[in-house]
């Protein structure tokens, strides 16, 4: 557990320019503080205790803003910077070394008792008040601009922009080299 709380101390400091010092990361970080809450309501949901992982999920959302829906499924080295309005739903899946900034929802598009929030592969940034929506993929290494609403997968390596997001500059040559081999070019 201290490992894990060290690693995400770490993260904020390679990812935030702003951090000053070990407790100002661990006293005044708001999406810290939701992820240890949400792992802890995560272990408790896996575990069965649905209401009480539940009921951690509410406190930290209380608490700092961030809703991480205890059924969710997040890697290491997630770092939400800034963090207030951010929505985590039940089946999305969050890869490593994943940042997302302030107000960003990855969201569902369906009622069914199913997959229905994003997947976020590793080493992918997600832009302020983003919003991304469905079963999607968002690929390795690539990014969401800010303010965009993503409907469709976005490949590894890419940038996508707009409402509706729209690819934006050249993927990098993984996916190009991937296409090129699946397709025969």
């Amino acid at each position: 557990m201290f490992d894990r709380i060290h690693e995400d101390v770490q993260t904020a400091f390679a990812r935030d320019p702003a951090a000053k010092s070990v407790p100002e990361v661990l006293l005044f970080y708001p999406g810290l503080h939701a992820i240890w809450i949400y792992r802890l309501a995560h272990t408790l949901w896996e575990r069965g205790f649905l209401l009480t992982g539940r009921f951690l999920s509410h406190l930290a959302r209380f608490l700092t803003g961030v809703e991480i829906h205890p059924g969710a499924e997040i890697g290491r080295r997630f770092f939400i910077d800034h963090g207030a309005g951010v929505v985590i739903g039940e089946t999305a899946e969050i890869g490593d070394d994943v940042m997302l900034y302030h107000g960003v929802t990855l969201g569902g598009d369906s009622l069914e008792p199913e997959k229905r929030h994003p997947t976020l592969e590793n080493d992918v940034t997600i832009g302020a008040n983003a919003t991304l929506l469905g079963p999607i993929t968002v690929g390795h290494d690539s990014s969401v601009g800010s303010g965009s609403v993503v409907l469709e997968s976005v490949p590894p390596n890419c940038t996508v922009v707009g409402v509706p997001a729209e690819l934006v500059g050249d993927c990098g040559t993984d996916y190009l080299a991937e296409a090129q081999e699946e397709f025969g070019e």
